[in-house]
């Protein structure tokens, strides 16, 4: 139990407005998407900048207090619940940009800028950050960073990682580092590559320096619809097959389907089995000409229709829909739980397969949409929180499915972090001096363990809360 000591100490820093400690407000802190586990921390922390980060971390620091960072709460694996960590360390109001170069095509960003935020700041000159998770307008960049997020345009693009050129770190002791730099290529160890995923163990990213791109010049995008998942899976390896990367490719199943056209009636075929959306981008000579390529891959693999987003407008409407699928699932069912593996591409029919088998045996209705170029799969698991018996089913489907996943070569996630969700499945993909080899690592920045425990890895005695979930249960 925390002192009034220590909180007093916590209001001194950041004031009494930074500082959250009765019951009915930090339930709004006992989950984050994922909402099958919760706990509830003792105070919530809501710095303003760096030098406030290192001042509560120097005082968690002296009273060996553990803490738990978090920044939106968009996170879908549970990486931010607070297990035997009192404090939660909140990033939500370092919204500061702090410097854009556009010559170099960097910006330096606090943590609780939203991810979407950096590109609104930048698009005028024609510059963007490619990462774009489905949650791009409320995800910040720590939690990015944190989870080393990707999106829809990972394929080409890459995850967080690969356009993040230096941050700025406080460790549990509250000291700040500065890791990596606004160039390419520091000599050394490759410190930040290993803090993004790291999911807040290392301690609290407070700054980012992005790596910004330039707008493609042109555009086509095409719904593709098919029978069936097993047509729209081989057009997938049909077109990486062909040399063709897309800047996305999207599928969605007729469940998914049904509940996106039902909310934003884009005109979505409610009768496809399946549907892909794929993005070409670059120079706009020869982008006509590999449209019609892929337009024949598509035919090619029985696909019954094939449309092209026929200006920027419809473009903008078809991701809109595609990247609120999630939201559209309440249409569905009162809850769901959204699962994150991988596989190879050439085995998402298998997969597929495979879910639909699991969900049979369970008795779950499981709608599909996911990073298809990537084999990156979302299964969303539909149940009822008032039906516990049904909870005890999905969980037991979600780790059948992860296990699925890594006996078809793949892992147990693509994007959204181990959090607490897949912790005992880390030795699926990892022996026990691989994890003991991590933990080792993590040492150097927390050792005594105080940044974000309970998480990544399988620690004896470790606690959640596991309860019925609330509605609408994943972003």
């Amino acid at each position: 139990m925390l002192s009034a000591g220590v909180i007093e100490q916590l209001r001194d820093i950041v004031g009494a407005d930074g500082v959250i400690a009765r019951d009915s407000e930090l339930r709004v802190y006992e989950c984050d998407g994922y909402t099958l586990e919760r706990s509830t921390p003792q105070v919530v922390v809501l710095p303003k900048s760096t030098a406030e980060v290192a001042a509560i971390l120097t005082v968690l620091h002296s009273e060996r207090i553990a803490f738990v960072p978090r920044g939106a709460g968009t996170g879908l694996s549970g990486g931010c619940l607070p297990i035997d960590a009192p404090v939660m360390v909140c990033t939500s109001r370092m919204k500061r940009i702090v410097a854009i170069d556009f010559a170099n095509r960097r910006a330096t960003v606090e943590a609780g800028v939203a991810n979407l935020a950096v590109t609104n700041e930048v698009k005028s000159r024609g510059l963007y950050y490619a990462p774009d998770p489905s949650s791009q307008q409320a995800c910040t960049i720590g939690g990015n960073v944190a989870e080393n997020s990707g999106g829809p345009h990972t394929l080409k693009y890459g995850v967080t990682t690969n356009h993040v050129l230096g941050l700025e770190l406080v460790l549990p002791s509250g000291e700040i580092v500065q890791l990596g730099g606004a160039v390419e290529d520091v000599p050394g160890y490759d410190l930040v590559g290993l803090t993004v995923g790291s999911e807040g163990t290392f301690g609290i990213v407070t700054q980012a320096t992005l790596r910004l791109s330039r707008q493609p010049e042109s555009w086509k995008t095409l719904l593709a619809v098919f029978e069936s998942v097993n047509d729209a899976t081989q057009t997938v390896s049909g077109i990486i097959a062909a040399g063709i990367v897309p800047a996305a490719l999207e599928m969605m199943d007729r469940l998914i389907v049904e509940a996106i056209e039902a909310a934003y009636h884009f005109g979505f075929p409610t009768d496809a089995g399946a549907v892909l959306i794929i993005e070409l981008d670059g120079l706009a000579a020869g982008l006509e000409r590999q449209a019609q390529q892929v337009v024949e891959i598509c035919r090619a693999n029985h696909s019954r229709e094939v449309k092209v987003a026929k200006d920027e407008a419809e473009r903008a409407a078809l991701w809109k829909s595609r990247k609120r699928a999630f939201g559209a699932v309440g249409r569905l069912a009162p809850s769901y739980c959204t699962q994150d593996g991988v596989v190879p591409r050439t085995k998402l029919p298998d997969i597929l397969r495979a879910i639909t088998r699991i969900g049979v045996h369970y008795r779950l209705r499981i709608a599909n949409v996911f990073h298809a170029g990537d084999g990156n799969i979302h299964p969303i698991l539909l149940y009822d929180e008032r039906n516990a018996d049904e909870v005890e089913r999905v969980l037991a489907a979600g780790r059948e499915i992860l296990e699925a996943c890594v006996a078809l070569g793949g892992s147990v996630t693509g994007e959204h972090g181990i959090g607490v969700e897949k912790i005992q499945q880390m030795p699926l993909i990892f022996s026990p001096t691989d994890l003991l080899v991590m933990q080792q690592l993590r040492k150097v920045f927390d050792p005594t363990l105080r940044s974000n425990p309970g998480k990544i890895f399988p620690t004896p005695g470790v606690c959640v809360e596991t309860t019925r979930p609330m509605r609408r249960a994943a972003m």
